[in-house]
């Protein structure tokens, strides 16, 4: 069968089918120099520059006349913010009620600028026209995050010319955020220059920007720094509040310094600062940190003693804190211990836990923990139930899993697409289909598949199971129900059939992608050629080859194995050896199939010492060989008469991480029987 008559379909006919559609201070003169950093610095001279370019243009070109400009328009506003004269026209069209402004809208604004300076502009502009927004701490969130993403933006000279000309001025807030965002991104040195000389800008130091200042010099991993900022504040008649040591407990604790820690809890306490769940989760966390469970667990007693009650981050903390520093079982056993001395936990506890047992592949214990208290009226989540759930499908009986499914589902809980689909595909691994069409229809009724997406995941699902019949069905459901399949759905379809080597089924997909205006892929022609070759069909195979490259589809890994295989597999030694040269030159990387291939070749040319370069190759790039390797080299190695090589072969297989098979094990046994059966001749001649 010729390739054109498998595929029938052409190079031109196909083309005719168009798929659808740091600085130095003082602020006086050194604000303009650039600090050291090692991102790119997307700081106020390139947005100056840009800028200064789109105030050349005529404002005419950013309103239609006579036709209000849409309130909402995110594009319009980023067009005024570029130019010079942003806070003249914000102010003109928001007088002019063509700017409209509500908190959805300005985070919308802050959050897609490209420039962090033209995020500035924009919160400069709305904190002053409206000082509700200026208080607001999910809009100073919003602009700290773009600081970070996009910064750092840096106090040129330029730039605070531009504040003071448009009449705004940088508030303590604003500079907080300032300063927060270049304690992210490790300024250090920046943050506490900067700080000095903030009179400079109209400020004085306060217990607020202080926090900040040390705040940020804690998250740039300068703590001395945080602590030198700690020890001038007095100087400057700035008390510190709890905030204050919060901010340093936090820090000398991520270190595992908890001793200095808790000196600083006296220390505050002693100053009339009393501790709050803040600050003992983070003194827990410091003890966990530093391995010292027992008075992580005495700290929560400490805040019972002082009724005050241990929030979700605080049980968070404990829980994960707990399983990172202790072996799993014990740490299950420590975490068990703890909640039966404290039943009023909140479910985030028992969420955490379950979190703990599952990412830890502790599938009988997760099985335990949920039945102990499930029988308590616990319900989880979708999302902790769906990861419980994976980690008993994979470590669990799969009969018992099912049953807790469907317990828990009764009781409410809804697992979704994706919860449904894992037990859908452990249950088709384990050729129990009935139960797995039960789940996909239980998926129909509810309603769970919507999308083409969805439909090519059970697709998908289906035919790696090999039942491409039931995956025929769910795509005319999803054509009945006008959901178009894309060239996904076809590629799914093509791989399943391909595997069983059905020419004729490849073809009808294929022909049926095609109608659809779909393009051919990589993946498409690796299933044809994959169908083809495993059909016998190699010279088709070989055509198909050809003609995607003809079509400037480059081969991947995956087609050059599947090509290599089966040139082996005929006995085309010199055609398998070409396409392993070929794909190495490409820059691609031969699976452990591939080099059996052509390993095999070599020994059966008896070029043995070619095959044994490709094993070294192997081992080098991290590849494991596998029993086939090693057999085929120990088998030609003792057929050329090498039988100490082909000893030593068979010896370097467990240092390399392969367990010999039985098969290996016979190889080397017969090597042996031979060397006896001649030591015993050599006797008797004697």
């Amino acid at each position: 069968m010729s390739y054109e008559k498998t595929t029938s379909f052409k190079k031109q006919s196909f083309f005719e089918v168009r798929p659808k559609t740091h600085v130095s201070l003082p602020l006086s003169s050194v604000l303009v120099t650039r600090v050291p950093y090692s991102r790119d610095m997307r700081g106020f001279a390139s947005s100056a520059s840009r800028a200064a370019a789109a105030a050349t243009k005529p404002f005419k070109t950013l309103i239609s006349s006579g036709k209000p400009t849409n309130p909402l328009d995110q594009r319009y506003i980023s067009q005024i913010i570029v130019r010079k004269d942003w806070f003249l026209i914000l102010k003109q069209e928001f007088n002019a009620h063509r700017i409209g402004l509500n908190p959805r809208f300005i985070i919308s604004v802050l959050q897609n600028q490209e420039n962090p300076l033209q995020s500035l502009r924009f919160y400069l502009w709305v904190s002053n026209t409206d000082p509700i927004y200026a208080k607001d701490q999910s809009l100073k969130s919003v602009l700290g995050n773009a600081f970070f993403r996009k910064g750092p933006l840096l106090l040129s000279m330029e730039l605070l010319k531009e504040i003071r000309d448009s009449g705004f001025r940088i508030s303590d807030e604003l500079m907080c955020v300032l300063i927060g965002s270049w304690g992210r991104l490790g300024l250090a040195k920046y943050c506490n220059d900067v700080f000095a000389q903030i009179s400079f800008l109209g400020m004085k130091p306060s217990t607020r920007l202080y926090n900040a200042v040390i705040d940020a010099l804690v998250k740039s991993n300068s703590i001395d720094l945080a602590y030198l900022k700690f020890q001038q504040m007095r100087s400057d008649d700035c008390k510190p509040d709890r905030f204050t040591y919060n901010i340093l407990i936090h820090g000398v604790c991520k270190k595992g310094v908890v001793d200095e820690a808790i000196r600083l809890v006296k220390q505050m306490e002693g100053e009339g600062n009393r501790p709050n769940v803040f600050t003992y989760t983070i003194l827990i966390d410091g003890f966990l940190i530093a391995g010292r469970v027992e008075e992580a667990l005495k700290q929560l007693e400490t805040m019972r003693a002082r009724k005050l009650n241990p929030n979700e981050a605080t049980i968070r903390t404990l829980v994960h804190g707990i399983f990172r520093c202790l072996p799993p079982s014990k740490a299950f056993e420590v975490v068990v211990g703890f909640m039966e001395k404290n039943s009023n936990l909140q479910r985030v506890a028992y969420d955490t836990v379950l979190c703990c047992l599952s990412s830890n592949s502790m599938a009988k214990e997760t099985a335990l923990f949920l039945s102990t208290v499930g029988e308590r009226g616990y319900v989880p989540e979708s999302s902790v139930f769906n990861a419980v759930m994976n980690c008993l499908l994979k470590g669990y009986d799969l009969a018992e899993t099912c049953g807790i499914f469907d317990g828990f589902v009764s009781r409410g809980v809804k697992p979704g697409f994706n919860g449904y689909l894992v037990v859908v595909q452990a249950l088709l691994n384990a050729q129990r289909f009935s139960e797995g069409d039960r789940y996909l229809k239980q998926m129909s009724v509810e309603g769970l598949i919507l999308s083409v997406y969805d439909y090519n995941a059970v697709i998908d699902c289906l035919c790696k199971a090999r039942r491409t019949q039931r995956a025929a069905i769910f795509l005319t459901d999803m054509q009945d129900r006008g959901i178009s399949p894309s060239l996904v759905t076809f590629n799914t379809f093509l791989s399943g059939y391909s595997a069983k080597g059905n020419v004729k089924k490849v073809h009808e997909v294929l022909k049926k992608l095609l109608d659809h205006g779909c393009k051919p892929d990589v993946i498409t022609f690796s299933s044809i050629i994959n169908c083809l070759c495993r059909a016998k069909e190699i010279k088709d195979a070989f055509d198909c080859f050809k003609e995607m490259l003809e079509w400037g589809i480059e081969p991947n890994e995956i087609t050059y194995n599947i090509l290599i295989r089966s040139s082996c597999s005929t006995g085309d030694t010199s055609k398998s050896v070409k396409l392993f040269a070929k794909m190495k030159e490409n820059g691609l990387s031969p699976d452990v199939y591939a080099y059996n291939a052509v390993i095999q070749s070599f020994c059966r040319m008896r070029k043995i010492e070619k095959a044994e370069e490709l094993l070294k190759t192997m081992l080098k790039i991290g590849l494991k060989p596998d029993n086939f390797t090693y057999s085929t080299l120990i088998k030609a190695l003792s057929e050329s008469g090498r039988e100490s090589e082909a000893r030593e072969m068979f010896s370097s297989m467990e240092k390399h991480g392969c367990v010999p098979d039985s098969y290996t094990r016979r190889l080397v046994e017969v090597l042996d029987l031979r060397q006896s059966r001649l030591s015993s001749e050599t006797v008797s001649a004697s």
